[in-house]
């Protein structure tokens, strides 16, 4: 279960770093996204993978982090979610009017020459 989340990770990653150098504008904010996905994925696995832990106290079993999965990663995770989706849709808001500025996308306002 470790190897594949760390697989997980590492290709979220790469294809995240991959899109931040293209040159277009909605590449990279498809690669910021991405990575913000590596990095969620990296805080959850914080909470120590655990299959059939508790999620919650119950009677019975003694509450400590051995029998109980770890609430704090779990919040985080949740509150980088939303702030991420946040984010993603104001980049995308002045992605667009930047579009419409400069009537390019290319990160740098300049489009290439292909001669």
């Amino acid at each position: 279960m470790e190897a594949v989340l760390a697989i997980a990770i590492g290709v979220l990653t790469g294809s995240g770093v991959y899109l931040l150098v293209r040159p277009r504008t909605f590449q990279v904010i498809m690669g910021l996204t991405l990575i913000s996905y590596a990095v969620n994925l990296f805080i959850f696995s914080m909470g120590r993978l655990k299959v059939d832990s508790e999620p919650v106290l119950r009677k019975g079993v003694e509450a400590t982090l051995q029998n109980t999965a770890d609430p704090m990663p779990q919040a985080l995770v949740l509150t980088a979610i939303v702030i991420g989706f946040a984010m993603t849709a104001l980049f995308l808001v002045v992605m667009l009017a930047s579009r419409g500025i400069s009537d390019t996308d290319h990160v740098d306002g300049q489009e290439r020459d292909e001669t």
